[in-house]
Protein backbone atom coordinates (compact mmCIF):
# COMPACT_ATOMS: atom_id res chain seq x y z
CA UNK A 1 0.00 0.00 0.00
CA UNK A 2 1.25 3.47 -0.90
CA UNK A 3 0.44 6.20 0.70
CA UNK A 4 0.54 10.14 -0.76
CA UNK A 5 2.81 12.89 1.52
CA UNK A 6 -0.72 14.61 1.36
CA UNK A 7 -2.47 11.86 2.89
CA UNK A 8 0.85 11.20 5.64
CA UNK A 9 0.74 14.66 6.42
CA UNK A 10 -2.97 14.37 7.48
CA UNK A 11 -1.88 10.82 9.48
CA UNK A 12 1.00 13.05 11.22
CA UNK A 13 -1.63 15.00 12.32
CA UNK A 14 -4.47 12.83 14.10
CA UNK A 15 -4.56 11.31 17.29
CA UNK A 16 -3.61 7.25 16.03
CA UNK A 17 -0.73 5.81 16.69
CA UNK A 18 1.82 5.98 13.92
CA UNK A 19 5.22 5.06 12.83
CA UNK A 20 6.96 6.98 10.55
CA UNK A 21 10.17 5.16 9.76
CA UNK A 22 13.01 5.99 7.38
CA UNK A 23 14.89 2.99 6.21
CA UNK A 24 18.21 5.03 4.99
CA UNK A 25 21.29 4.88 6.65
CA UNK A 26 21.91 6.77 9.17
CA UNK A 27 24.36 9.20 7.67
CA UNK A 28 21.92 9.81 4.69
CA UNK A 29 18.77 10.28 6.83
CA UNK A 30 21.26 13.38 8.78
CA UNK A 31 21.05 15.57 5.39
CA UNK A 32 17.35 15.41 5.31
CA UNK A 33 14.40 14.02 6.49
CA UNK A 34 11.01 14.54 7.93
CA UNK A 35 10.82 16.21 11.61
CA UNK A 36 8.27 12.97 13.00
CA UNK A 37 10.35 10.24 11.25
CA UNK A 38 12.52 7.39 12.87
CA UNK A 39 15.61 6.15 11.74
CA UNK A 40 15.69 2.66 11.19
CA UNK A 41 17.99 1.95 8.56
CA UNK A 42 17.14 -1.34 6.58
CA UNK A 43 20.53 -3.25 7.56
CA UNK A 44 19.30 -2.52 11.57
CA UNK A 45 15.67 -3.32 11.16
CA UNK A 46 15.91 -7.09 12.69
CA UNK A 47 17.82 -5.34 15.56
CA UNK A 48 15.64 -2.50 16.70
CA UNK A 49 12.10 -2.62 14.87
CA UNK A 50 10.97 -5.17 17.65
CA UNK A 51 11.78 -2.75 20.20
CA UNK A 52 10.85 1.00 18.47
CA UNK A 53 7.41 -0.70 17.08
CA UNK A 54 5.98 -3.31 19.52
CA UNK A 55 2.63 -4.00 18.35
CA UNK A 56 2.56 -5.99 15.34
CA UNK A 57 -0.74 -4.55 14.32
CA UNK A 58 0.59 -0.54 14.30
CA UNK A 59 -0.13 2.10 11.02
CA UNK A 60 3.77 2.42 9.69
CA UNK A 61 4.55 4.41 6.74
CA UNK A 62 8.34 3.59 5.55
CA UNK A 63 10.25 6.35 3.73
CA UNK A 64 13.48 5.97 1.57
CA UNK A 65 14.95 8.31 -0.66
CA UNK A 66 12.13 8.11 -4.19
CA UNK A 67 12.46 7.42 -7.25
CA UNK A 68 16.26 8.09 -7.89
CA UNK A 69 17.14 5.54 -5.12
CA UNK A 70 17.63 1.90 -7.28
CA UNK A 71 17.98 -0.12 -3.88
CA UNK A 72 14.03 -0.11 -3.11
CA UNK A 73 14.60 0.22 0.26
CA UNK A 74 10.80 0.82 1.77
CA UNK A 75 9.94 -2.17 -0.44
CA UNK A 76 12.37 -4.30 0.89
CA UNK A 77 11.98 -3.60 4.29
CA UNK A 78 8.00 -3.75 3.80
CA UNK A 79 8.57 -7.19 2.52
CA UNK A 80 10.80 -8.09 5.99
CA UNK A 81 8.43 -6.55 8.31
CA UNK A 82 5.37 -8.53 6.72
CA UNK A 83 7.47 -11.54 7.33
CA UNK A 84 7.49 -10.50 10.66
CA UNK A 85 4.39 -10.08 10.90
CA UNK A 86 3.19 -6.65 10.86
CA UNK A 87 0.61 -6.03 8.68
CA UNK A 88 -0.61 -2.57 8.43
CA UNK A 89 2.70 -1.11 6.99
CA UNK A 90 2.41 1.50 3.77
CA UNK A 91 5.74 3.31 1.84
CA UNK A 92 5.59 7.20 1.17
CA UNK A 93 4.98 7.44 -2.77
CA UNK A 94 8.00 9.18 -4.17
CA UNK A 95 9.96 8.90 -0.69
CA UNK A 96 12.26 11.97 0.05
CA UNK A 97 12.37 13.58 -2.96
CA UNK A 98 8.16 13.31 -3.03
CA UNK A 99 7.63 14.99 0.22
CA UNK A 100 9.76 17.77 -0.89
CA UNK A 101 8.49 18.44 -4.28
CA UNK A 102 4.57 18.25 -2.80
CA UNK A 103 6.48 21.75 -1.22
CA UNK A 104 6.89 20.13 2.49
CA UNK A 105 9.72 20.68 5.32
CA UNK A 106 12.62 18.78 5.67
CA UNK A 107 15.27 19.09 8.59
CA UNK A 108 19.08 18.06 8.68
CA UNK A 109 21.36 16.51 11.76
CA UNK A 110 19.74 13.96 14.03
CA UNK A 111 17.29 14.35 17.10
CA UNK A 112 16.29 17.28 15.64
CA UNK A 113 12.67 17.34 17.25
CA UNK A 114 14.33 17.32 20.82
CA UNK A 115 16.98 19.61 19.93
CA UNK A 116 14.32 22.16 19.05
CA UNK A 117 12.71 21.56 22.19
CA UNK A 118 15.88 22.44 23.84
CA UNK A 119 16.20 25.71 21.95
CA UNK A 120 12.28 26.20 22.67
CA UNK A 121 12.96 26.00 26.38
CA UNK A 122 15.67 28.17 26.64
CA UNK A 123 13.43 30.75 25.13
CA UNK A 124 10.39 30.09 27.12
CA UNK A 125 11.70 29.86 30.70
CA UNK A 126 14.25 32.25 30.09
CA UNK A 127 16.86 29.63 31.36
CA UNK A 128 20.30 31.63 33.04
CA UNK A 129 23.47 30.81 30.91
CA UNK A 130 26.96 31.35 31.51
CA UNK A 131 29.87 31.53 28.64
CA UNK A 132 32.81 29.85 29.34
CA UNK A 133 34.91 32.95 30.00
CA UNK A 134 32.22 33.84 32.80
CA UNK A 135 32.83 30.48 34.31
CA UNK A 136 36.43 30.52 34.40
CA UNK A 137 36.53 33.91 35.73
CA UNK A 138 34.41 32.25 38.57
CA UNK A 139 36.94 29.47 39.10
CA UNK A 140 39.36 31.51 39.29
CA UNK A 141 38.10 33.36 41.58
CA UNK A 142 37.43 31.09 44.38
CA UNK A 143 33.97 31.31 43.77
CA UNK A 144 31.72 28.36 45.11
CA UNK A 145 30.19 26.49 42.85
CA UNK A 146 29.97 22.49 41.35
CA UNK A 147 30.05 21.68 38.09
CA UNK A 148 27.96 19.14 36.93
CA UNK A 149 28.05 17.29 33.53
CA UNK A 150 24.79 15.97 32.36
CA UNK A 151 26.06 13.52 29.57
CA UNK A 152 26.29 9.66 29.53
CA UNK A 153 29.65 8.87 31.41
CA UNK A 154 30.87 7.64 28.09
CA UNK A 155 30.93 10.91 26.84
CA UNK A 156 31.95 12.39 29.92
CA UNK A 157 34.99 10.01 30.64
CA UNK A 158 36.25 10.66 26.78
CA UNK A 159 36.34 14.72 28.02
CA UNK A 160 35.15 16.73 30.54
CA UNK A 161 35.57 20.13 32.00
CA UNK A 162 38.17 20.20 34.89
CA UNK A 163 36.46 19.49 38.34
CA UNK A 164 33.72 18.72 36.57
CA UNK A 165 31.41 15.72 38.01
CA UNK A 166 29.36 13.46 36.08
CA UNK A 167 25.44 13.16 37.08
CA UNK A 168 23.32 12.57 33.47
CA UNK A 169 19.99 14.13 33.00
CA UNK A 170 17.20 12.85 35.15
CA UNK A 171 20.36 12.23 38.29
CA UNK A 172 20.91 16.20 38.15
CA UNK A 173 16.99 16.87 40.57
CA UNK A 174 17.88 13.24 42.26
CA UNK A 175 21.44 14.07 43.46
CA UNK A 176 21.99 17.59 43.49
CA UNK A 177 21.37 17.75 47.48
CA UNK A 178 24.22 16.36 48.55
CA UNK A 179 26.44 17.85 45.89
CA UNK A 180 25.70 21.51 46.18
CA UNK A 181 24.11 21.57 50.19
CA UNK A 182 24.94 25.29 50.88
CA UNK A 183 22.21 27.18 49.19
CA UNK A 184 24.72 29.81 47.47
CA UNK A 185 26.63 27.23 45.90
CA UNK A 186 26.12 27.99 42.03
CA UNK A 187 25.31 25.04 39.98
CA UNK A 188 26.77 24.64 36.58
CA UNK A 189 25.02 22.68 34.21
CA UNK A 190 27.13 21.23 31.22
CA UNK A 191 26.96 19.12 28.59
CA UNK A 192 28.42 18.33 24.72
CA UNK A 193 27.12 21.73 23.48
CA UNK A 194 23.52 22.89 24.56
CA UNK A 195 20.49 20.78 24.70
CA UNK A 196 21.28 18.62 28.03
CA UNK A 197 22.55 21.57 29.64
CA UNK A 198 19.88 23.75 29.11
CA UNK A 199 17.08 20.90 30.02
CA UNK A 200 19.80 20.23 32.89
CA UNK A 201 19.40 23.92 34.46
CA UNK A 202 15.91 24.42 33.93
CA UNK A 203 14.82 20.85 35.56
CA UNK A 204 16.78 22.03 38.43
CA UNK A 205 15.31 25.43 38.33
CA UNK A 206 11.71 23.60 38.02
CA UNK A 207 11.88 21.42 40.64
CA UNK A 208 12.84 24.56 42.85
CA UNK A 209 16.23 23.81 44.81
CA UNK A 210 17.64 27.20 46.49
CA UNK A 211 20.91 27.52 44.60
CA UNK A 212 21.34 29.76 41.68
CA UNK A 213 21.52 27.43 38.49
CA UNK A 214 22.88 28.37 34.92
CA UNK A 215 23.77 26.02 31.84
CA UNK A 216 26.98 26.22 30.22
CA UNK A 217 26.69 27.93 26.91
CA UNK A 218 27.60 25.60 24.32
CA UNK A 219 29.08 23.40 26.69
CA UNK A 220 32.42 21.26 26.37
CA UNK A 221 32.62 22.31 23.12
CA UNK A 222 32.74 25.76 23.91
CA UNK A 223 34.77 25.62 26.47
CA UNK A 224 37.41 24.18 24.54
CA UNK A 225 36.70 26.69 21.77
CA UNK A 226 37.61 29.56 23.98
CA UNK A 227 40.91 28.16 24.11
CA UNK A 228 40.39 26.26 27.67
CA UNK A 229 41.82 23.15 28.56
CA UNK A 230 39.89 19.86 28.97
CA UNK A 231 40.38 16.66 31.25
CA UNK A 232 40.09 13.21 29.63
CA UNK A 233 39.25 9.53 31.13
CA UNK A 234 37.80 11.30 34.34
CA UNK A 235 35.58 8.97 36.46
CA UNK A 236 34.39 11.24 38.83
CA UNK A 237 30.35 10.58 39.40
CA UNK A 238 27.64 11.82 41.57
CA UNK A 239 27.22 9.60 44.48
CA UNK A 240 24.29 7.65 45.46
CA UNK A 241 21.85 10.37 47.46
CA UNK A 242 21.95 10.23 51.25
CA UNK A 243 18.90 9.32 53.17
CA UNK A 244 18.65 13.22 53.22
CA UNK A 245 19.20 14.12 49.91
CA UNK A 246 16.16 11.69 48.69
CA UNK A 247 13.99 13.71 51.09
CA UNK A 248 14.77 16.43 49.37
CA UNK A 249 15.16 14.91 45.96
CA UNK A 250 11.29 13.60 46.43
CA UNK A 251 9.87 16.66 47.69
CA UNK A 252 11.48 18.53 44.24
CA UNK A 253 9.75 16.12 42.30
CA UNK A 254 6.57 16.44 44.10
CA UNK A 255 6.66 19.88 42.99
CA UNK A 256 7.04 19.48 39.40
CA UNK A 257 4.42 16.29 39.44
CA UNK A 258 1.61 18.93 40.69
CA UNK A 259 2.63 21.84 38.36
CA UNK A 260 2.60 19.45 35.08
CA UNK A 261 -0.55 17.12 36.35
CA UNK A 262 1.80 13.91 35.98
CA UNK A 263 -0.23 10.91 35.87
CA UNK A 264 0.99 7.89 38.04
CA UNK A 265 -0.03 4.32 37.39
CA UNK A 266 -0.40 1.82 39.77
CA UNK A 267 1.31 -1.50 39.16
CA UNK A 268 -1.65 -3.49 38.84
CA UNK A 269 -3.14 -1.00 35.89
CA UNK A 270 0.50 -1.53 34.65
CA UNK A 271 -0.47 -5.16 34.28
CA UNK A 272 -3.27 -4.50 33.17
CA UNK A 273 -2.37 -1.91 29.88
CA UNK A 274 0.34 -5.04 29.23
CA UNK A 275 -2.37 -7.46 28.63
CA UNK A 276 -3.85 -4.95 25.97
CA UNK A 277 -0.65 -4.48 23.86
CA UNK A 278 -2.42 -5.97 21.06
CA UNK A 279 -4.57 -2.96 20.66
CA UNK A 280 -2.46 -0.32 22.07
CA UNK A 281 1.18 0.54 21.66
CA UNK A 282 2.74 0.11 25.81
CA UNK A 283 6.42 1.24 26.15
CA UNK A 284 7.94 0.43 29.40
CA UNK A 285 10.95 2.69 29.47
CA UNK A 286 13.33 2.38 33.18
CA UNK A 287 14.97 5.88 33.20
CA UNK A 288 17.47 5.05 35.93
CA UNK A 289 21.51 4.40 34.91
CA UNK A 290 22.30 1.36 33.00
CA UNK A 291 24.14 -0.16 35.88
CA UNK A 292 20.82 -0.01 38.12
CA UNK A 293 18.72 -1.73 35.20
CA UNK A 294 20.56 -4.50 34.28
CA UNK A 295 20.84 -5.10 39.01
CA UNK A 296 17.29 -5.87 38.24
CA UNK A 297 14.25 -3.93 36.24
CA UNK A 298 10.57 -4.94 35.46
CA UNK A 299 10.20 -7.68 33.08
CA UNK A 300 9.29 -6.10 29.39
CA UNK A 301 11.12 -2.81 30.59
CA UNK A 302 13.96 -0.98 28.45
CA UNK A 303 16.62 1.34 29.68
CA UNK A 304 16.30 4.86 28.73
CA UNK A 305 18.21 6.96 30.89
CA UNK A 306 15.88 10.08 31.34
CA UNK A 307 18.44 12.62 30.33
CA UNK A 308 18.78 10.53 27.10
CA UNK A 309 15.13 9.92 26.10
CA UNK A 310 14.50 13.47 26.42
CA UNK A 311 17.71 14.42 24.39
CA UNK A 312 17.12 11.58 21.70
CA UNK A 313 13.22 10.20 22.25
CA UNK A 314 12.99 8.69 18.26
CA UNK A 315 15.94 6.71 19.33
CA UNK A 316 13.62 5.10 22.21
CA UNK A 317 10.00 5.38 20.60
CA UNK A 318 8.90 5.18 17.03
CA UNK A 319 5.05 5.31 17.82
CA UNK A 320 3.49 8.48 18.01
CA UNK A 321 0.55 8.69 20.57
CA UNK A 322 1.63 5.71 22.47
CA UNK A 323 1.32 5.18 25.62
CA UNK A 324 4.71 5.71 28.09
CA UNK A 325 5.32 3.91 31.44
CA UNK A 326 7.98 5.68 32.72
CA UNK A 327 9.99 3.66 35.57
CA UNK A 328 12.32 4.12 38.56
CA UNK A 329 13.14 3.12 42.00
CA UNK A 330 11.45 5.93 44.13
CA UNK A 331 9.83 8.30 41.32
CA UNK A 332 12.02 10.78 41.34
CA UNK A 333 13.69 10.46 38.14
CA UNK A 334 10.64 8.98 36.18
CA UNK A 335 8.62 12.17 37.38
CA UNK A 336 11.74 14.53 35.98
CA UNK A 337 11.60 12.83 32.55
CA UNK A 338 7.77 12.80 32.39
CA UNK A 339 7.36 16.26 33.05
CA UNK A 340 9.66 16.98 30.02
CA UNK A 341 7.78 14.70 27.35
CA UNK A 342 4.66 16.15 28.42
CA UNK A 343 6.21 19.79 27.35
CA UNK A 344 6.77 17.77 24.09
CA UNK A 345 3.64 16.84 23.47
CA UNK A 346 3.32 13.38 24.57
CA UNK A 347 -0.13 13.12 25.87
CA UNK A 348 -0.23 9.69 27.42
CA UNK A 349 2.99 9.27 30.18
CA UNK A 350 2.88 7.96 32.97
CA UNK A 351 5.03 7.18 36.47
CA UNK A 352 4.90 4.03 37.93
CA UNK A 353 3.59 4.67 41.80
CA UNK A 354 6.30 3.52 44.31
CA UNK A 355 8.94 2.75 41.78
CA UNK A 356 9.81 -1.37 40.90
CA UNK A 357 9.24 -2.21 44.36
CA UNK A 358 11.01 -5.20 45.07
CA UNK A 359 9.99 -7.39 42.56
CA UNK A 360 9.83 -9.91 40.65
CA UNK A 361 12.65 -8.36 38.76
CA UNK A 362 14.63 -9.98 35.83
CA UNK A 363 18.40 -9.34 35.99
CA UNK A 364 20.90 -8.62 33.15
CA UNK A 365 20.86 -6.18 29.79
CA UNK A 366 17.23 -6.21 27.78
Amino acid sequence: MAVSPEKLKEMLHDKDELALLDVREQGVFAKEHQLLACCIPLSHLELRVCDLVPRLTTRMVLVDQGPSEKMRLAEKTAERLNAFGYSNVAILEGGIEGWRTAGLELFSGVNVLSKAFGEFVETTYNTPRLSAEELKTKIDMGQKLVILDSRPKEEYHRMSIPGGINSPGAELVYRVADLAPPPETIVVVNCAGRTRSIIGAQSLINAGIPNPVAALKDGTMGWQLAGFGLEYGQDRHAPTPSAGGITKARACAARVAKRFCINKVKRDALDAWAEETGRRTLYILDVRLPEEFQAGHLEGARNAPGGQLVQATDEYVAVRNARLVLVDDNEVRATMTASWLIQMGWSDVHVLAGGIGDGPLVQGAH
